[in-house]
């Protein structure tokens, strides 16, 4: 290669948390080509429910990569392939039967959820939320909410996408009774094909909606026939304590976007739903060469197995309450923490330079996840002000690297309000 550093061949937009390149990791551990290691409380962006390199997956890819690597499932059939959909249907919530299909990326989830909703109800609208995320595609950025680095340089986007507030309950109260007129005076909602929400907000800043919120939604829905799709890519697979998050408020949904830890980082996605609106499309019209990939739907099926024999949901909340339990400890000892939120292994915080205010402090919390990095934790942020640190560990961390990992977040804390001053 002509040029000295490898990164020069790469864009700008193309940055990562990391200085060094990775070498290998295992569970929650990441080795960089230093010798130097990690404690990866992003899991990958989520994607790592059971860890870097888990055995029984590993094991499961090399065995489907000796048999064949790739067949479009159209095209050569592969019985993998309905035995996820048919597990991943029992395991959604509801009595409704259920079918499902598999793509590639999250992004690729949703574009075809709202594809199903389509061509179910013959209708065009649809609605998404403030801090919302649904992925970096055409239809998707009109979707996703947060312009800056998502959006901004890239319309126009896909139309007839409409947006409704989601309750913050730390910043802002929604009156879910208000919602219906909000929608009116928006587009008719008998034009709607569907209304799109991730029962808890991912990239949005881990919010988690009151009890009623839900609910509401679902009557909403189904007061209009409008099909209700809940985005479970960053909150599913067991993260919130629960294999879907929306198992937590007891709402059937009619469609179910899932990524992301399906197949523990492989690429894959699916969307599970009601049998009737999974039969909707004519045939032919849903698919793409790579979707469901054999390797990748093994890599799932090993993942599901490796969830129910290491009991990953009850860890799951083991993780969530203790977590949370020193979060809130933090919240009470620093006034920069200003607000501690999350559902099962799913939490965050807020950080502010004012409790009065709630001023965000996304400078604040980058010089966080820098000592933190220093100290070798990797800590994602999320939230529109990028002000949140969120906690999206393996649920397989050993209790030790929880541990340490919750001390670094805290000496990097303490020593930043200690230099302003507090």
């Amino acid at each position: 290669m002509n040029r000295e550093n490898l990164e020069d061949y790469l864009p700008e937009p193309m940055n990562s948390l990391v200085p060094e390149y990775i070498e290998r990791a295992q569970g929650a551990i990441v080795y960089d080509k230093s010798g130097d290691s990690y404690i990866d409380f992003s899991g990958g962006w989520g994607c790592l429910a059971v860890g870097y390199s888990h055995p029984k997956v590993v094991n499961a890819v090399k065995s489907q990569a000796e048999k064949f690597f790739h067949t479009d499932f159209s095209a050569i059939p592969y019985e993998s392939y309905p035995e996820l959909a048919g597990r991943l249907s029992e395991l959604s919530p509801g009595g409704t039967p259920k079918k499902a299909v598999f793509f590639n990326s999250g992004a690729e989830a949703v574009e075809n959820a709202v594809k199903f909703a389509k061509a179910d109800t013959g209708r065009g609208a649809l609605v998404a939320f403030e801090n919302g995320f649904h992925g970096r595609t055409l239809l998707t950025m009109a979707l996703t909410h947060k312009a800056t680095p998502y959006k901004a340089g890239f319309g126009p986007f896909a139309p007839e996408v409409y947006r409704l507030p989601y309750p913050n309950q730390y910043r802002s109260g929604v009156a879910v009774e208000e919602l219906e007129q909000k929608l009116k005076h928006m587009v008719d909602p008998e034009d709607v094909a569907a209304i799109i929400v991730e029962p808890v907000m991912g990239e949005g800043g881990f919010l988690v909606p009151p009890d009623d919120f839900l609910p509401y939604l679902r009557e909403l829905s189904d007061k209009y026939e409008i099909d209700l799709i809940f985005d479970e890519i960053q909150s599913g697979m067991g993260r919130t304590g629960k294999f879907f998050a929306c198992e937590h408020f007891d709402v059937e949904p009619d469609l179910i976007t899932v990524a992301k830890s399906l197949a523990a980082g492989l690429p894959l996605s699916g969307v599970i739903g009601r049998e009737e609106i999974m039969d909707a499309p004519d045939p032919g019209s849903i698919g793409g060469t790579y979707v469901g990939n054999p390797v990748a739907i093994e890599s799932a099926l090993a993942v599901l197995d490796v969830m129910e024999e290491e009991h990953l949901l009850e860890r799951a909340t083991e993780i969530g309450e203790k977590v949370t339990r020193e979060f809130t400890r933090l919240e009470e000892e620093y006034e920069i923490v200003g607000d501690v939120r999350g559902l099962g292994a799913m939490v965050a915080m807020e950080l502010v330079n004012d409790e009065e205010t709630k001023e965000p402090a996304p400078e604040i919390t980058q010089e966080i996840v820098d000592r933190s990095l220093k100290d070798g934790l990797i800590l994602p942020t999320a939230g529109l002000h990028n002000n949140v640190i969120r906690l999206l560990t393996p649920l397989v961390i050993e209790e030790q690297d929880l541990e340490e990992g919750l001390e670094i977040i805290e000496r990097a804390i303490s020593k930043v309000q200690e230099e302003l001053g507090n």
